[in-house]
């Protein structure tokens, strides 16, 4: 089982749904660094349940940084944090421990773990695992906004209800920045009506995250198995729930042509920029300086309600499952913000990989 992303500055993750604790560590993160535990606080609580129509497991994620931190800064040892499972509720699986839930990895984990994996709340595939990457995720955005690098994340779409494009990047990140649920539009109202709906019927919603970075220099990132596309993918595809990534106009290109596709460029005073950016801020692999935008597709919750098909693992014969537990019925909004954490993970790496581990504290 391998669980690090990275090559300058790498993350690990550990733990179970289900277990004592969850946790990551992350290495090569510059010394000096200040940790600023309101903005950690409030990163968490955008990814803490809200309401009824999102779990009802409300962990109060207390988490205790291990190492890494002193004085408040950043150490330049590895950052290690674990936050506790307190709100858990096993029994829930116990029933239907041998039998595999559609769309998750029950079947696959039993085919490369020969059962001996925690099953419980989907144990090590769980979506919980992502809460210390957000605590870690807060202390990277925190010193990238220092060098005037900004990331942020809407849903684009949701049960039919569209918000509007990023269209004035700072002033849409930064209204971002204080929003439980992330839209740039008046459609907070509506998405959840549509998320009701299928809470009622016992269902789930997927939908479309869309992000942009800002900020970022021209000349990051690699022309073939590092490029930039590839980095943020290879980071995003590990988000249980994404299922497909596209890049400034993504499959719209395949409606367009050249003349329509290509980002002309321009001299702004002494700035190089495209008047167009089709190109999502990234040529050949590398970042142009214009701002990176990409959008995720997220799958509906596969854990529903209604009575499915399965199989039962242990008798190798067709049956069926319902599935109780706490669920929610999209997940969308909660991964908005671990979207943001993770990429700002992949931009730190990125940085490190060009500049040097110190340049989000080297004053220049």
């Amino acid at each position: 089982m391998r669980n690090t992303l990275g090559d300058g500055v790498t993350l690990t993750l550990f733990g179970e749904s289900h277990g004592k604790g969850i946790g990551a560590v992350l290495d090569g993160l510059a010394p000096g660094i200040k940790v600023d535990t309101d903005f950690l606080e409030f990163q968490l609580s955008k990814r803490r349940p809200q309401g009824h129509l999102e779990t009802s497991r409300i962990e109060q994620d207390q988490y205790t940084i291990l190492s890494g931190v002193f004085q408040g800064y950043t150490t330049g040892a590895p950052l290690a944090i674990v936050i506790e499972n307190q709100d858990v509720r096993s029994s829930d699986y116990c029933d239907i421990s041998h039998l595999a839930r559609p769309s998750h990895a029950d079947y696959t984990a039993l085919m490369k773990y020969h059962g001996y994996s925690d099953y419980r709340g989907g144990g090590h595939f769980s979506g919980r695992i992502t809460a210390p990457i957000v605590a870690l995720g807060a202390i990277v955005q925190k010193a990238l906004e220092q060098k005037q690098i900004y990331i942020g994340t809407h849903i684009l779409t949701c049960g039919g209800i569209k918000d509007r494009p990023f269209a004035d990047y700072p002033k849409d990140i930064l209204s971002l920045q204080t929003k439980l649920f992330p839209v740039l539009d008046d459609v907070e109202k509506q998405m959840k009506e549509k998320m009701e709906e299928a809470f009622f019927q016992q269902d789930s919603l997927g939908g479309i995250l869309q992000t942009a970075i800002i900020g970022l220099p021209a000349g990051l990132g690699e022309p073939w198995f590092s490029s930039v596309e590839g980095k943020l993918a290879n980071a995003l595809f590990s988000i249980g729930g994404i299922k497909g990534i596209e890049f400034g106009a993504g499959f719209d290109f395949a409606q367009m042509s050249g003349s329509k596709a290509n980002d002309p460029f321009y001299m702004d005073n002494q700035t190089i920029r495209t008047k167009t950016n089709h190109n999502g801020g990234i040529n050949g692999g590398i970042t142009n300086g214009m701002p990176i935008r990409f959008n995720v597709v997220v799958k509906p919750t596969p854990s529903i309600g209604q009575i499915q098909d399965t199989v039962d693992l242990l008798q190798k014969k067709d049956t069926h499952i319902q599935i109780q537990g706490r669920h929610d019925p999209a997940i969308i909004r909660r991964m908005a913000v671990v979207v943001d954490s993770l990429v700002a993970i992949v931009v730190a790496d990125l940085l490190a990989s060009r500049y040097g581990n110190d340049f989000l504290t080297f004053e220049a």
